[in-house]
């Protein structure tokens, strides 16, 4: 070292600036992590918390959420990648550190954020979080990552197709390998088929709302929402479509109640239910796990218009409160209690139609949820079977003869769908029941590619919805 080298005067310390975007997106992502949260719950408190304190336009809140989202949905892809950047097993990255390299990569590969405000700007943000030491580490890495496109990086970190397909798209589409092994089981078919599957389950899905019988129409949602942020249902008569987003809690019907926002999927579960024929009486109806509500609503709503009761029952209270709720205001008679559809304290033959929308996977549901693929185990599933029969098995007890039981999950695990409704058929495990299938396809009118039936199942790229699973049973003795 020279003296002018001596004397040169170190640079100031200069203070990291907080940037309240990312920060927010930080903060979700570590609650998704840390605390098992789902983002759909987690972002909204944040986000309206920001814009109180005046830190938030509608930019800053769209950022962030593409933000949370996108890191999420591309989770698997991106750890491939980051892992291909470092010079050590993944698994030593601190969480914290990774939720930082994850989101700069998907600001890089993901968005059309330039290159170099994507790195400058996760650098930063590494240093409020995790320090400058850390902070070079992310610097390093993103670095190498702007070395590809997403393209290119999906080319060097996936395993070629033709020598193993499954962990291919598995890369490709950030999915778990099990995953995507038990979706092309119930799907079926060829490569085109999963790959267009995968990629809907990676897209941001449509807000859709309900308008619910008797209480609010389509029109008048499309007018409150306005024409050009409104768009029909697809296949639900009661559905409107928010082609551009917002908050439907500003709409004066969601705020009472007398709308609500739910998929088309579950919409048409309820629908098909209660549209199937039943003779005689019909005054009696039961969703046996209400929580949290939307499909009770959509239901005690149809029931109301018939002059039949619906009874929602659900076993967790807290859960019980949300299906209050959701029926709150509701025209017809409906009683809401805490129960267990597996003990029930209702006597056999007591309905005429019942919705047992089981506990499952939620494997349907991977846009809305993406952290949802990251959590579950190929194992859980042996931890619902038992439930998911002795729910169905109890509600066939419960619903009167030639009344109708609607299994529906919104998982299109076959493990989770038509072998439990054929175990509980054949006696698997209990006593037979005596039953038979409804041919489901009919009660949806319009939907196309409903398969073989008597069942259904939905799917996010061929119907634009969840991927629910219907089977509509009659009780025959």
């Amino acid at each position: 070292m020279n003296d002018q080298q001596r004397r040169r005067p170190a640079k100031p310390h200069r203070r990291p600036k907080k940037d309240p975007v990312r920060f927010l997106a930080f903060e979700a992502l570590r609650a998704v992590d840390e605390r098992d949260a789902y983002a759909n719950l987690v972002l909204p408190p944040l986000l309206k918390k920001a814009r109180a304190k005046g830190d938030f336009d509608g930019r800053d809140a769209a950022l962030a959420t593409e933000l949370v989202y996108g890191t999420l949905r591309r989770q698997g892809t991106y750890d491939a990648i980051v892992a291909a950047c470092i010079d050590r097993p993944l698994r030593e990255v601190d969480p914290p550190v990774l939720d930082v390299l994850n989101m700069g990569v998907h600001q890089l590969l993901g968005t059309r954020i330039p290159t170099h405000a994507a790195v400058s700007a996760s650098v930063e943000l590494a240093r409020v979080v995790l320090g400058e030491g850390r902070a070079k580490f992310v610097n390093a890495v993103l670095r190498k990552v702007t070395a590809h496109d997403l393209d290119g990086w999906v080319e060097k970190v996936a395993p070629p197709y033709d020598e193993d397909a499954e962990d291919h798209l598995a890369v490709v589409h950030s999915h778990p390998r099990w995953i995507v092994s038990a979706l092309w089981d119930a799907l079926g078919g060829g490569r085109a088929g999963i790959e267009d599957l995968l990629e809907a389950d990676n897209e941001r899905p449509e807000v859709t709302l309900v308008a619910r019988p008797g209480r609010s129409t389509t029109e008048e949602l499309v007018k409150a929402l306005g024409e050009d942020n409104s768009l029909p249902g697809r296949w639900s008569p009661y559905a409107v479509r928010m082609a551009e987003g917002g908050e439907p809690g500003a709409l004066e019907a969601v705020r009472e109640s007398r709308a609500g926002v739910q998929d088309e999927g579950s919409q048409l579960v309820a629908a098909a239910l209660a549209a199937v024929p039943v003779e005689g009486r019909d005054t009696r109806w039961l969703d046996g796990c209400a929580g949290p509500g939307g499909k009770a609503a959509l239901l005690a709503a149809l029931a109301a218009g018939r002059g039949a009761t619906l009874l929602a029952a659900e076993k967790q209270p807290h859960r019980a409160r949300l299906v209050e709720r959701a029926l709150a205001g509701n025209p017809g008679p409906y009683q809401v209690i805490t129960a267990d559809g597996t003990r029930p304290p209702w006597l056999p033959g007591t309905f005429d139609r019942i919705l047992m929308d089981v506990p499952c996977s939620g494997l349907g549901a991977l846009r809305r949820r993406p952290e949802s693929r990251w959590r579950r185990r190929a194992e859980d599933l042996e931890a619902f079977a038992p439930l998911q029969r002795g729910l169905l098995r109890e509600a066939l007890k419960a619903v009167r003869v030639g009344g109708v039981v609607g299994y529906a999950t919104c998982s299109p695990h076959l493990a989770e769908t038509r072998v439990v409704v054929e175990d509980v058929l054949k006696g698997r495990g209990g006593e037979p029941v005596e039953a038979e299938w409804i041919d489901a396809r009919p009660l949806l009118p319009g939907v196309p590619a409903l398969g073989e039936g008597p069942d259904v199942q939905l799917w996010p790229h061929l119907h634009g919805t969840d991927a629910m699973y219907l089977a509509l049973l009659r009780r025959t003795g």
